[in-house]
């Protein structure tokens, strides 16, 4: 016998494309076990479990908003939560969970950039009123999952490319690549490196193609062996930087994918007996609250981290309260902040 809590609503059991009594049927078990499905419970069979999930995204079911019962959280999921970038954009959500009366929750996918199932099932427990991704996504199967019970979700900074319909809040990456590859260029030097981010990341990729865009309209050749890979880590700025600094004909200037490698970068560069700005100009990106404090103070491009956290909550929140979604990737400006990290190329002996 079951319980008046597993249940299904009789809104439960008529909404979507098909009923929650249809997939019960089809599926060959009993509408309160789709229930369980439903809310995250743990006492299904995988078999079980694996096949009404297929029903339903089959079948288009998906919960109604009046009976979801949300919980007051809100959810925001980093692939990692070590750096002080990821406190910027939990500093942007929990203004507007605040505001709204909810709870902000954190939970983190130990760097991978894709949730594991035990996530979702976690989320579908909870019933949480929306969630936020950073620089990681969910796969089709995942999308319906939180789709079928109302669960909306926005993406900030996709990793890889979400799909058109999945709402995204980003920035300009190309144009902040262009502007600091380009005040280098102003400032007169020529050979200017680049550490980047992981390949693999759409904002890494955007910000290489700025650069190169850069030098091309300077009419610069692009160098490959100017260039070195990282991951958004001070090890990785350090790494690269001792590659790049001890280089024969070394960069004058390096442009860091973040503001994190090019504090490894500095660190190289002292390690090397190098003056910033006087021997190497630096440009970072992010503009964290430690690029002013450094020293020198980095110059470094401004991604407006926690107004687009702020964003991604307040377009989460008005998908919980079933407004359509009129433009899916919102796109914030970053800008040039020039501080004491550089200036021109020091003349060398010939």
């Amino acid at each position: 016998m079951h319980s008046q809590q597993e249940r299904p609503t009789l809104a439960e059991s008529a909404t979507g494309s098909a009923t929650l009594a249809e997939i019960a049927r089809e599926a060959g078990i009993s509408a309160p076990t789709v229930s369980k499905v439903l809310n995250g419970r743990g006492d299904v069979a995988q078999a079980t479990r694996e096949r009404v999930e297929e029903l339903l995204r089959l079948r288009g079911y998906r919960r109604p908003r009046s009976t979801a019962q949300a919980a007051p959280l809100l959810e925001l999921v980093f692939h990692e939560l070590e750096s002080a970038w990821a406190l910027e954009v939990i500093r942007g959500a929990e203004m507007v969970a605040r505001e709204e009366g909810l709870n902000l929750v954190l939970s983190e996918s130990a760097g991978r950039l894709s949730l594991g199932q035990s996530w979702v099932e976690g989320v579908l427990a909870r019933r949480v009123a929306g969630v936020i991704l950073v620089l990681s996504g969910l796969d089709r199967a995942q999308q319906s999952q939180l789709t079928s019970r109302d669960i909306p979700f926005v993406v900030i900074d996709p990793a890889g490319d979400p799909g058109e319909d999945v709402p995204a809040v980003g920035t300009t990456n190309w144009q902040g690549g262009l502007a600091a590859t380009r005040h280098l260029l102003e400032l007169g030097h020529r050979r200017i490196g680049l550490i980047g981010g992981p390949s693999g990341m759409m904002c890494s990729r955007a910000r290489v193609d700025g650069y190169r865009a850069a030098l091309e309209t300077a009419g610069i050749g692009f160098d490959q062996t100017l260039i070195r890979e990282g991951d958004f880590h001070h090890e990785a700025g350090y790494t690269a930087g001792l590659e790049l600094l001890r280089m024969p004909d070394r960069p004058s200037a390096v442009f860091t994918g973040n503001d994190l490698q090019a504090l490894g970068l500095y660190e190289a560069a002292r390690e090397l007996g190098l003056r910033i700005p006087e021997d190497l100009s630096v440009v970072g990106f992010d503009d964290l609250p430690i690029a002013r404090w450094v020293g020198p103070p980095l110059t470094t491009v401004r991604q407006p981290l926690t107004q687009m956290a702020g964003t991604a909550a307040r377009l989460v929140l008005d998908m919980a309260r079933g407004h359509r979604v009129a433009t899916p990737r919102v796109d914030l400006a970053t800008r040039l902040v020039v501080r004491s990290s550089t200036a021109p190329p020091a003349a060398r002996p010939d």
